[in-house]
């Protein structure tokens, strides 16, 4: 809370040179938040300091629940959203970078808040606990709990033996590409705080823009291209990105995920390009771009757009659905099942016809030449069940709260991949203002789900969870 507090305190002067009147609006907010924060610290500074798991899932769960509460403070005060579970949605749509909302008129937001709703998914990207893990020493108190319960999939590798230098380092990679965006965003004719806001949820895959047609509104290739590329990036596990910079290229043309990564993007974005060549008029140049754009985006769980895929071929629109089901790399910023889960379970199918025809013999399951654990495995497996069962169930609930059936699946997918857009009625024209107090507080929920990988909520809602507590 504390540190919410000084990131919306750190968009004070922006407000105050715009003169966007949201000024004291996000004063008094920070203020809010970073005294609450204050005051909980004091009230159990005397406390036990050591973390056990259970802690840790804890403290992110409620942690993220928190940032979304107070995160909506600003929007309420300054009555851009004035209906609670809106400003709940927006607010956990922005740190869960789904990059989903309720607003009609984007662009009536005052200059401050739109730069607060784009930081919300900055913050989200990179995840704040990873960010506390790097000051959570300071205190004497270990990180490492926090991080497991952050990034409970399949590992990505520990860039340094200190789980708060690993902390530092994924930071300082986030803010040089940030700011290289930024850079590059101004020089091909973005204004200085359109540049920082797309920046900020670019690197973040969070989707949000501050143009009701988001990308397409400024109409530049440039843009767009550039775009693409740190999407692209942003959908990359982060110790790749690290060995990249460190010059370390050995590493990262070797490992399959990546490999894996930008295949997709490759086969998916040729295939999408010959539909439109074909069904379209657009031409090869523009053909491209679209679909290289909202592939990259889609897979990335951004949820930018330049262009609505629901008027396309079937055949570019069901290859956009089925990019819904993929997600980027794991250890990104990206939503949705992780492309190396989706590689184990592949390979783990293949191996099992193997031993069908080998029944004596042992055949491991690698993964970038090392062996993958059979208990990894198997909670691979249970996450595929338990994602496709949760997707289900959403859309079994949104139909309850009478919505059509395409849009309930639609904003199901949407919601727990921390997408954005998806289909039907929330389609990259549509928004989901269109539900009601009562779906909009479940679809937050789902994000939430979604952004903590299922497990990390999911596990404090068993019984067997508190017994001994």
């Amino acid at each position: 809370m504390i540190l919410n507090g000084l990131f919306m305190a750190s968009i004070l002067p922006v407000s105050w040179v715009q003169e966007s009147g949201d000024f004291n609006d996000i004063l008094i907010s920070a203020a809010i938040s970073s005294n609450l924060g204050a005051l909980t610290w004091f009230l159990t500074r005397k406390t036990k300091r050591d973390l056990s798991k259970r802690d840790g899932y804890l403290v992110v769960t409620f942690g993220w629940v928190i940032l979304g509460l107070t995160g909506a403070v600003p929007f309420l005060l300054n009555g851009a959203i004035s209906n609670i579970p809106s400003a709940i949605f927006e607010t956990i749509s922005g740190y869960t970078t789904t990059g989903a909302s309720i607003l009609n008129d984007i662009e009536s937001l005052p200059a401050g808040l739109m730069l607060w709703r784009s930081m919300t998914q900055w913050i989200g990207g990179m995840g704040i606990i990873v960010l506390t893990i790097a000051l959570l020493p300071l205190f004497g108190v270990g990180g490492v709990e926090l991080f497991m319960a952050e990034a409970p999939g399949p590992s990505s590798g520990k860039i340094h033996p200190k789980i708060t230098d690993t902390a530092k380092r994924l930071w300082i990679i986030y803010v040089l590409f940030t700011a290289c965006e930024t850079a590059l965003l101004k020089l091909a004719g973005m204004s200085w705080l359109d540049a920082v806001n797309h920046s900020f949820t670019t690197m973040s895959t969070g989707g949000f823009s501050t143009k009701n047609a988001s990308i397409a509104a400024f109409n530049s290739p440039q843009i767009e291209y550039i775009i693409t590329g740190f999407m692209l990036i942003g959908g990359i596990n982060f110790s790749m990105l690290y060995f990249i910079v460190k010059g370390v290229f050995h590493k990262v043309i070797s490992n399959e995920e990546f490999k894996t990564y930008l295949s997709i993007v490759l086969i998916f974005t040729i295939a999408i390009m010959g539909t439109l060549i074909v069904t379209t008029e657009h031409g090869l140049e523009k053909s491209f771009r679209y679909a290289v754009f909202q592939v990259v985006t889609i897979v990335t769980t951004t949820g930018f757009s330049t262009a609505n895929y629901a008027t396309w071929a079937p055949f570019a629109y069901m290859l956009i659905i089925l990019l819904m089901f993929t997600g980027g790399s794991a250890g990104s910023t990206s939503g949705g099942l992780k492309i190396l889960r989706h590689l184990i379970v592949l390979k783990n199918g293949y191996i099992e016809f193997k031993r069908l025809l080998h029944p004596r013999g042992v055949i491991p399951l690698r993964i970038n030449r090392k062996s993958v654990e059979q208990k990894t495995v198997y909670n691979i497996l249970a996450f595929f069940i338990i994602y496709l069962f949760t997707l289900v169930c959403g859309a079994l609930v949104l139909t309850a709260f009478g919505h059509d059936i395409l849009t309930s699946v639609g904003a199901s997918i949407a919601c727990l991949g921390n997408i954005g857009p998806g289909i039907g009625g929330v389609d990259p024209t549509h928004n989901f203002s269109v539900f009601s107090n009562g779906a909009q507080v479940f679809l937050s929920f789902l994000m939430l789900l979604g952004r903590l990988e299922l497990f990390t909520v999911l596990i404090i809602l068993t019984p067997a969870f508190w017994r001994n507590v």
